[in-house]
């Protein structure tokens, strides 16, 4: 079983400080405020 063996490898390893699920909903919502603005922007110049 060398699937079980990798996976309990990789479960052990410490974490570097890498990015984090936790941050999705931050993400998103700076996602969609950069649509908004973008949107805005094209609208107050006319090329849209």
């Amino acid at each position: 079983m060398p699937t079980a063996t990798a996976t309990a490898a990789t479960a052990s390893r410490a974490r570097t400080g890498g990015p984090q699920d936790d941050s999705r909903l931050l993400e998103h919502a700076l996602g969609w405020t950069l649509v908004v603005v973008l949107a805005m922007l094209l609208t107050q110049t006319g090329l849209i």
